[in-house]
């Protein structure tokens, strides 16, 4: 059933719930997050985040750990977690990139989250106990071009990310500290940090364009993608298949 909500006149580019969607981050196109809470039927504006120097491009609200994600195109990204008063408190990530951050997404652990930039790479971040901080580790071959969109595998460890040079990729994100050791999929066995599982051209393999998002099937097995000619294309490496919708 759809739903229609009303946040104001100003154009939302980026937003995430929490987990029973009873509250919602927003920002529209500025460098400040607003939480609003459904209170009696309404929804009301109760915390802004204001970290970022830049226009943030994407958030995201981790469902069991309650943490909010955000990054901008001032190139940071920032963990925001509940201090006993109640209010948001902000941790910077460092992501070592020298363009905008575009997109982020929390693992289905919520032991590390991954950021797509402008720089052509994928920074996967995660928290180091022994220095008590956010660190980050660096995907960047073969990507070409800014990544537009990323989707967590169901094992914590493989990442699906879009990006406008028109491809579709499955890299491992397996960091030996924090995850533990995963099983053989359809997309490969051997996963070491940064191997790339698997590469779609999507001009000649199915879909056309930029890749605008990304997703897993819940099993793992397929992958789909959406892309900027309209196209809807699903990939099934079990059985060596790739299927594609056309924009109608």
């Amino acid at each position: 059933m759809t739903e229609k909500h009303s946040f104001g006149n100003e154009p939302i580019t980026c937003h995430a719930f929490n987990r029973d969607r009873t509250q919602v981050a927003i920002s529209s196109s500025s460098n400040q997050v607003h939480i609003y809470a459904l209170k009696g039927g309404a929804w009301e504006k109760v915390y802004e985040l204001n970290e970022h120097a830049s226009r943030v491009t994407s958030i995201d609200w981790a469902a069991q750990s309650n943490r909010i994600v955000t990054c901008a195109a001032d190139r940071n990204a920032y963990v925001w977690q509940r201090d006993s008063a109640g209010d948001w408190k902000p941790t910077l990530v460092i992501l070592r990139i020298n363009r905008a951050a575009t997109c982020v997404a929390w693992s289905p652990d919520e032991n590390k989250f991954a950021v797509g930039s402008g720089a052509r790479l994928i920074s996967v971040c995660y928290f180091e106990e022994q220095n008590d901080w956010w660190v980050s580790k660096h995907i960047k071959k073969p990507i070409r071009s800014t990544v537009t969109c990323l989707a967590w595998h169901p094992n914590n460890v493989l990442l699906a990310a879009g990006s406008s040079d028109f491809k579709c990729r499955v890299f491992s994100t397996y960091i030996k500290d924090i995850d533990k050791k995963p099983d053989a999929t359809p997309w490969g066995t051997k996963m070491p940090f940064a191997e790339l599982m698997l590469e779609l051209n999507t001009s000649n393999d199915c879909g056309g364009g930029w890749v605008h998002g990304v997703s897993f099937s819940p099993s793992g097995n397929k992958l789909a993608w959406v892309a900027h000619d309209s196209s809807i294309s699903v990939a099934d490496p079990a059985n060596n298949r790739k299927r594609r919708k056309p924009a109608s």
